[in-house]
């Protein structure tokens, strides 16, 4: 089981950690993270891998984008492969005309299986409602 704290980009504190298994893929984890910050899941979205200094680095998209139809997608990641220890990163776009930006970082793995995953445990703030502006450098 993982627990993740996901941190909306924005000065206010606006946090929510979620309890999920560790077998899900990323496109759960998206509609886990829409779901407690109240989205309602439509819009594209896309995680991209960091280092420890949440510099962006690959994108995963929500759909496949290649025109062969085999390139990546969150379907085809694994929650255990892609972040599979405490402190991992992963920053997450929801909604790329609004640019909803949030870090995703693994805070505790356990072996411990949980009924009713995935849950929200945590919920501090409340999502504005309009995304933070960006300041693209």
């Amino acid at each position: 089981m993982y627990k993740i704290r996901i941190v909306l980009d924005a000065e206010e504190d606006i946090i929510r950690t979620i309890l999920v298994d560790n077998d899900i893929n990323l496109e759960i984890l998206h509609q886990t993270i829409t779901k407690s910050f109240n989205f309602e899941g439509f819009e594209m979205a896309s995680f991209y891998r960091t280092d420890y200094e949440w510099n962006e680095g690959e994108e995963i998209p929500l759909f496949n984008m290649s025109e062969a139809g085999n390139g990546i997608s969150m379907q085809n990641y694994i929650i255990n492969d892609i972040i599979p220890n405490v402190g991992d990163k992963l920053i997450y776009v929801y909604d790329f005309l609004k640019m909803w930006t949030f870090y995703v970082e693994v805070i505790e793995v356990t072996v411990e299986n949980q009924d009713n995953l995935p849950k929200t445990i945590l919920s501090v703030g409340q999502i504005p409602t309009e995304a933070p502006e960006k300041e693209f450098i």
